[in-house]
């Protein structure tokens, strides 16, 4: 595995990801498609301005922009105005973003975290707040995230997708609310 994750310039960083555990604070809520988040946090649907209603059967339909190591590669939006490519990793607890996603979104360091990685050891992270984290009509509002200095690209962890079953298909993944 080691080898397949340096190729990726994710030696470090990804093995010690999959473990990180983070405090539950957050819910998702389904705004639809078209949304907006407010100053204070606040998650407002503007479905009906732009022509945009929830999924019916709350399944949300994300396409893979492509793949790493097999493993798909999403476009996730932060705070309602900055979209990224992120890895949809299943077994990350969290949500981690780069030093690079950090500085885009303006976040400063709010915390640390201790994170225990495969081999038992652990490591320390800064950590952030983020107002929203959306992927498709799914959203979670108010998400800590480890900031990752030497990852090339986020993760996207339970946090995030928790009350959701995910489905990875050829072309896209599929949230089915629970």
């Amino acid at each position: 595995m080691k080898n397949a994750w340096s190729r990726l310039g994710l030696m470090t960083v990804i093995p010690t990801l999959m473990f990180l555990v983070f405090p539950r604070r957050t819910m998702a809520e389904d705004p639809g498609g078209c949304f907006m988040v407010t100053s204070s946090g606040k998650t407002v649907s503007l479905g009906s301005l732009c022509g945009v209603t929830a999924s019916d059967n709350g399944v949300f339909r994300i396409p893979i922009k492509r793949r790493l190591g097999k493993t798909p590669v999403i476009e996730v939006m932060f705070n309602g105005n900055k979209t990224f490519e992120m890895i949809l990793d299943t077994g990350a607890s969290g949500t981690v973003i780069t030093q690079g996603m950090a500085s885009d979104l303006k976040l400063e360091a709010t915390g640390t975290m201790q994170a225990e990685i495969a081999d038992g050891s652990r490591v320390q992270f800064l950590t952030s707040q983020v107002k929203s984290i959306a992927v498709g009509g799914a959203i979670v509002n108010n998400v800590e995230v480890a900031i990752a200095p030497k990852a090339g690209i986020g993760l996207l962890g339970h946090d995030f997708f928790d009350s959701y079953d995910v489905r990875i298909l050829e072309k896209v993944v599929e949230f089915h609310r629970r």
